[in-house]
C-alpha cells in the first residue's frame, strides 16, 4: 500500500489531474481569443514565443535548469515540433467555426486514432469493452452533427485533422521522453525553439503576417482583450508543460484519458460559456452518447490496466521496451 500512494503515484496522479484543468481552462480560453482574433497562426506563434522566453529567462534566474540545446536532439524532436505545431493550428482554425461542445466531442475521437495506431504499430487487438466504447464514442459524434444546427464543414474538417496529429503528437512525445531522458521543461525549451521558425514561415507565406501584428495592436487597445491575450499566452506555456509531464509520468494512452474525462466538464459549461450553441435534441442526444463513450472508454481502460502485472503497469501505450 506504501508503494501504490508513495510519491511516484503522488506525480502520477498530480500530473494527470493538472493536465486535465489546464486542458480544460485552455479552451474556452483560445475561443474567447479567437472570438475577436481571427489569426489563429500568429496567436500559436506568440504562445511559443512567450513560452520560449520564459524557460530561458527562468535559467538565467536560476529558477529552473536544462541541458544544453543539443543539435542531435533536436533533430530528433523535430517531428515532435511539427505535429504538436500541426494539431494546434489545426485545433484552433476549427474553433472559429464549431462550438465548444461539438469540439470537444470530435477530439473525443483520438483515443480512436490512438487505438489503431497502436494496433498497426503491433500493441495487440484492443479489449472488447475498449473497442465498443470508442465505437460509441465516434457514434455520438455522428449523431451530435446531424442536430448540430450551427454545422461548419470547414470546422469540423479541421477538428478531425487535428485528431490525428494529436495523436501522432503525443505518442512522439512519449517515445522521446522515454527514450532521451528528457525533462518536461527540456521538450518544452526544444519544442518552442523548433516551432518559432516554422511558425514564421507559415504566418508570412499565407499573408498573416505583417496584418496580423497591426490587427493586434488595435485590438490590445482594449484592455479586456489585453487580458484575454495575456491568459492565453500564460495557459499556453501551463498547457505544454502539464502535457509533457502527464505523457512522460504516465503515458500517451493515459494523457488522452484525461483529455476525454475532462471533456464532460467542458461540454457541459460550454452550453453556457461565450455562446455560439444552439440546442437541438439530435445534438444533446449525440453528446450525451459521446460522453457516455468517453467515460466508458476511460473505464475500460482503467480496469484493464488493473489487470496488468505491476511490471507492465503503464498501458498498452507505455514506454517501448529497449
Amino acid at each position: 500500500m506504501g508503494l501504490l500512494w508513495g510519491p511516484a503515484y503522488a506525480e502520477s496522479l498530480s500530473s494527470a489531474f493538472s493536465y486535465g484543468v489546464a486542458s480544460m481552462a485552455m479552451v474556452f480560453v483560445n475561443k474567447a481569443v479567437i472570438m475577436q482574433y481571427v489569426h489563429s497562426m500568429t496567436l500559436l506563434t506568440l504562445q511559443q514565443l512567450a513560452t520560449a522566453l520564459f524557460i530561458h529567462f527562468g535559467q538565467v534566474l536560476g529558477m529552473s535548469k536544462r541541458k544544453d540545446l543539443s543539435i542531435a536532439t533536436a533533430k530528433k524532436l523535430l517531428p515532435v515540433s511539427i505535429f504538436y505545431n500541426a494539431n494546434v493550428a489545426f485545433a484552433l482554425a476549427s474553433l472559429k467555426g464549431v462550438n465548444i461542445p461539438m469540439y470537444i466531442a470530435i477530439k473525443r475521437l483520438t483515443p480512436l486514432a490512438v487505438l489503431v495506431s497502436g494496433f498497426l504499430r503491433g500493441k495487440g487487438k484492443p479489449s472488447t469493452q475498449v473497442s465498443l466504447s470508442v465505437v460509441c464514442t465516434a457514434l455520438g459524434v455522428l449523431v451530435a452533427a446531424l442536430g448540430d444546427f450551427s454545422f461548419d464543414l470547414y470546422g469540423y474538417s479541421m477538428a478531425l485533422i487535428s485528431v490525428f496529429f494529436q495523436t501522432m503528437y503525443l505518442i512522439l512525445v512519449e517515445k522521446s521522453g522515454a527514450d532521451d531522458g528528457l525533462s518536461s521543461m527540456e521538450l518544452m525549451f526544444y519544442n518552442s525553439i523548433l516551432s518559432i521558425p516554422f511558425l514564421f514561415f507559415i504566418i508570412v507565406a499565407t499573408g498573416e503576417f505583417p496584418h496580423s501584428l497591426s490587427v493586434l495592436s488595435e485590438k490590445t487597445a482594449s484592455a479586456s482583450f489585453s487580458v484575454i491575450l495575456l491568459i492565453s499566452l500564460v495557459m499556453g506555456i501551463v498547457l505544454n508543460y502539464t502535457m509533457f509531464w502527464c505523457t512522460i509520468v504516465n503515458s500517451a494512452l493515459t494523457t488522452t484519458i484525461v483529455g476525454v474525462l475532462k471533456g464532460v466538464g467542458s461540454t457541459t459549461l460550454g452550453f453556457v460559456v461565450l455562446g455560439g450553441v444552439k440546442v437541438h435534441a439530435l445534438n444533446v442526444t449525440g453528446l450525451v452518447i459521446n460522453t457516455f463513450g468517453g467515460v466508458w472508454y476511460s473505464y475500460a481502460k482503467y480496469t484493464q490496466k488493473k489487470k496488468l502485472p505491476r511490471r507492465v503497469a503503464p498501458d498498452e501505450e507505455s514506454h517501448p521496451h529497449k
